[in-house]
């Protein structure tokens, strides 16, 4: 049974728990609505600053979260390196919780107390107040409960669930018990309540102190080392006055130190500071310009569509961490998405996105900025390849082992598969993979056995030449649609010549009208769906994915795998994959760098190479992700 007050009453009401919102926001649309004569400071208006005040907090808290999520600004200056992984998002997804707290507390206290209604918009007065009170009463309340709540029954029923987040992020901060928060409400309405009952009181006040109070927990929580180290030589007394993420950080990995709230003089006064706090502020703090450790492995994204730009974890940590959907309220920013997209391409390189960890390797994901429709604007290529080939040199400086191209960014028309730089630079260090070999591997395991007869679109391409040949060597017959006779007959040739016969050219897409198994290399409409007859089921290497038009059939996502259990520090999901799966070429990369493999993967792929990559992807832990509706069993 939970101790007392360790859950929070709405706690199963997910997304419902917003209806408590109801009552605030009912109050001001009923006096808007009915225009009641009132005086401007009465009840509704303050129910009106408390929803505006809410919004401006969530808004802090994600901005906060945004920032510290922006590896390319803040890789150099994080204290702890370690990923925050889906275990933990879940855990904080609840965030927010406090805000109803205090809101519903406040609206309640204004109605109580009707002198609060009337508050001016300023006092100078009332705002030293406010900081004496904070000084102390809130202060040493803080300092003496938090000691408290690390004391063996407070701790392992209450304050343990604030400390299970094994990397502290903004969010983090809003991460605790109902208990816990009741007390943090009572610390942050001492000065307020007691400045107002004094006659000091300011609208200014509530506003500017409950900012200023979740400005400075985010902070603390941010694991991003932002305060120099400067400030703290030039006047050595803020030391006393002012806490840093480092030094909240140690307090994590130490909890028998530094338990202030702001200010270490009542750790200094308590004889609980922990004597590394200035030394490895100091260090962190002088060393932000400092290389962080190099990958191992780099997987080199790039975006897919406005949309889809959004979801990346410097916007939402929630959304990266699902499947990538179209939301409702990506729509109103889309312009302004739009507008960056447009700056990126103008000014933005190549930036670090994400990163995990697979058995002691760092892996990191490089974002080129560029969406899908600009790699097939002809002006645009010679950009893109740069911006591929200025990565590529990159990670050869660094020591990066394996580099691995995402779908466009190894386009045969753009750049032969990476074949175009490895011949450019032929000393490269760095391996160059485009996972290719691993793609097709995906794909024709997913095949069901007893298959005989497939349909292919881009049946020229680099993988749908080694499908095609690794499938007639198989004794199945090839429906190889493209009206290029002479690329037809090249990869027809390649094949031994027993299985030549199993290869045949069609140019319509009415042959395939008995064929149950598409597989689809080359985005087709759903007008050209329709030739498949009932129960057909599409695998895809196509990007984007075609459109699910037929109700009859059923449709493959693009050919992934799910990385081994022992990943850590994964957060955030690739596109539309599910948690942790990732899409084949990055997994073609990941066992490249398991595996030592010392050759370059680029251009045509190796057929004979197909199932050993295969064997030694399953020997790595990978998972195939069966999407075939045959594959699939109970």
């Amino acid at each position: 049974m939970d101790a007392p007050l360790s859950s929070w009453p709405w706690e199963n009401f997910g997304v419902f728990k917003y209806v408590f919102y109801g009552p605030i926001v009912g109050k001001v649309l009923y006096e808007m609505m009915n225009q009641e004569e009132h005086s401007k400071l009465n009840l509704s208006w303050w129910c009106l600053n408390l929803i505006i005040l809410c919004g401006l907090r969530t808004i802090l808290h994600v901005f906060w979260s945004s920032y510290s999520n922006m590896l390319f600004l803040t890789r150099n200056r994080k204290i702890l390196q370690q990923g925050v992984d889906f275990n933990q998002i879940d855990k904080e997804w609840n965030w927010d919780n406090f805000l109803i707290l205090q809101t519903l507390v406040a609206s309640i206290v204004c109605y109580i107390f009707p002198f609060l209604q009337h508050l001016p918009i300023w006092n100078v007065k009332g705002l030293v107040l406010a900081l004496i009170l904070h000084v102390g009463v809130s202060e040493p309340i803080y300092y003496w409960v938090h000691k408290k709540f690390h004391e063996d029954y407070l701790f392992k029923n209450y304050h343990s669930l604030h400390h299970s987040s094994p990397v502290p992020t903004p969010l983090t901060a809003g991460n605790a018990t109902f208990m816990e928060h009741i007390v943090l409400m009572v610390v942050i309405g001492i000065p307020i309540f007691g400045t107002s009952m004094m006659g000091y009181g300011s609208t200014s006040l509530v506003y500017g102190y409950v900012l200023i109070f979740d400005y400075l927990r985010c902070l603390g929580h941010c694991n991003v080392e932002i305060v120099p180290h400067k400030w703290f030589e030039a006047f050595p007394f803020l030391k006393y006055v002012i806490y840093t993420p480092t030094y909240h950080n140690l307090h994590r990995t130490d909890k028998d130190t530094n338990f202030c709230l702001f200010m270490p003089l009542f750790d200094a006064l308590g004889n609980t500071l922990n004597t590394k706090s200035w030394t490895l502020h100091k260090t962190l703090s002088l060393g932000s310009g400092n290389e962080s450790r190099v990958p191992d492995f780099v997987f080199l994204a790039h975006m897919v569509d406005i949309s889809s730009a959004m979801h990346v974890p410097f916007v939402l940590r929630s959304t990266s961490s699902l499947p990538y959907t179209t939301r409702l309220f990506f729509i109103p920013c889309l312009p302004f998405t739009f507008i960056v997209v447009m700056v990126m391409w103008l000014r933005s390189k190549t930036f670090l996105l994400s990163f995990y960890y697979l058995r002691g390797r760092l892996h990191q994901t490089w974002v080129v900025p560029r969406c899908g429709f600009q790699y097939f604007l002809p002006f645009a290529t010679n950009g893109i390849n740069n911006l591929i080939e200025q990565s590529i040199l990159r990670a050869d400086k660094m020591g990066v082992k394996v580099i691995s191209l995402a779908a466009l960014n190894k386009n045969e028309s753009l750049n032969g598969g990476g074949k175009l730089f490895v011949d450019k630079h032929p000393n490269l260090r760095v391996r160059v993979v485009h996972g290719n070999t691993l793609t097709a591997a995906v794909i024709l395991n997913e095949i069901p056995q007893g298959v005989n007869e497939v349909f292919l679109t881009g049946a020229t391409s680099k993988l749908g030449r080694a499908i095609a040949l690794y499938l007639c060597q198989k004794k199945v017959r090839v429906l190889m649609l493209t009206i290029s006779t002479d690329r037809f007959l090249k990869i027809q040739k390649e094949a031994p010549l027993e299985y030549q016969s199993f290869l045949v050219q069609v140019t319509k897409y009415q042959a395939a009208q008995n064929c149950k198994t598409w597989i689809v290399g080359k985005w087709i409409t759903p007008r050209e769906q329709s030739w498949a007859p009932k129960g057909t089921h599409f695998h895809q290497f196509v990007v984007p994915p075609i459109l699910s038009f037929r109700r009859d059939c059923t449709y493959g996502e693009l050919a992934a795998m799910k990385l081994p259990e022992d990943v850590q520090g994964l957060g955030c999901c690739e596109y539309t994959m599910e948690r942790g799966v990732v899409h084949a070429c990055h997994a073609g990369g990941v066992v490249h760098s398991l595996e030592g493999w010392s050759h370059h993967e680029v251009g045509a792929i190796d057929v004979k190479r197909i199932d050993l990559v295969w064997q030694a992807a399953l020997k790595h832990g990978l998972k195939p992700v069966t999407t075939c509706p045959h594959n699939k069993t109970d």
